[in-house]
């Protein structure tokens, strides 16, 4: 009988098991908006879909995602100037060329840029390692010398991974990855050369694409979602401390209908709390890192190979 197949990144370890640790302040829950800035191919290569394409070239898809970056990109950001809301822009990195001023106004609050390849019409697990190597580089290198910094953290284009996509993203200077949505903590993986990238969680459930795209929940019922969400987990959080976060895409949640009940979701999200951490993926990453002891310290020293 063969052996099954396991990806070797991580060991299991139940959530009651591990040790207890609190984010800065003594607070424990941590919640974090993950703003994704995709651009598409005109004509070829993948997208989300409001309606079935007429073929190709599908402008009717194609107009729809090319409307987030041209206005709901900028309502999106007219609301998380009025809440005080950080984000984690996620952004590939062909946004610079295609869509100048957008990044950048986002990086103008002060939000955390991190990488997420050069498109969304292509996937790093059709790639050869070469490639993908080539992916993340050129990527990286646009992401620096357009945005002025060097992310942090990546996500890959439709959450795509290679069986090596931790390795080469380690390799390449990268802290922390979105990819894996396994946990509420975050998750030490461990890679090929013996070290380890974090794993910082990112939801597929609080997603605007699972959400409304696939599963065609309305703009109120995702909103009930995010607040829902907040509530039972700002509760579980008393116990252990958890990552929140909320993907959004300007062309799903930027619309008129979607974004007015997600704006009240989002204040209630941004109501000022004492046990709620307000941050980006980064800063949860950069002190999980700096933490002596926690649930991704201990995972790393018993890593399945």
């Amino acid at each position: 009988m063969d052996s099954p197949a396991r990806h070797g990144r991580y060991p299991y370890r139940a959530l009651p098991d591990r040790p207890v640790y609190d984010w800065p302040d003594g607070r424990r829950l941590a919640v974090y908006v993950g703003l994704n800035l995709e651009v598409f191919d005109f004509g070829t290569g993948r997208g989300a879909q409001l309606a079935p394409g007429g073929g190709d070239p599908d402008v009717l898809n194609y107009a729809w995602r090319d409307w987030g970056n041209r206005v709901g990109a900028w309502r999106l950001l007219e609301t998380f100037d009025a809440l005080g809301l950080p984000t984690s822009v996620i952004a590939n990195s062909r946004v610079f060329a295609d869509c100048p001023g957008l990044v950048e106004a986002f990086l103008a609050r002060g939000d955390e840029l991190v990488g997420h390849g050069r498109t969304n019409a292509e996937r790093q697990a059709d790639l050869a390692e070469d490639d993908e190597q080539a992916l993340v580089a050129e990527a990286t290198r646009v992401l620096v010398e357009r945005g002025g910094r060097r992310p942090a953290g990546w996500l890959g284009p439709w959450i795509s991974e290679s069986h090596l996509t931790p390795d080469l993203l380690a390799e390449a200077g990268y802290t922390y990855l979105l990819d894996w949505a396994h946990d509420d903590q975050p998750t030490w993986l461990a890679t090929r050369d013996g070290g380890a990238i974090l794993s910082v969680p990112y939801p597929q459930e609080l997603n605007d694409i699972p959400a409304v795209v696939s599963r065609q929940v309305s703009g109120q019922e995702f909103a009930d979602m995010v607040v829902a969400t907040f509530d039972e987990m700002r509760e579980q959080a008393r116990t252990a401390p958890l990552v929140m976060g909320i993907a959004l895409h300007p062309y799903v949640v930027g619309v008129p209908h979607r974004l007015r009940p997600l704006r009240s979701a989002l204040a209630h999200v941004a109501t000022p709390r004492d046990d709620v951490w307000l941050t980006t993926a980064g800063a949860v990453a950069e002190h999980v890192a700096s933490l002596p002891d926690t649930p991704a310290e201990h995972g790393r020293d018993t890593m399945a190979r």
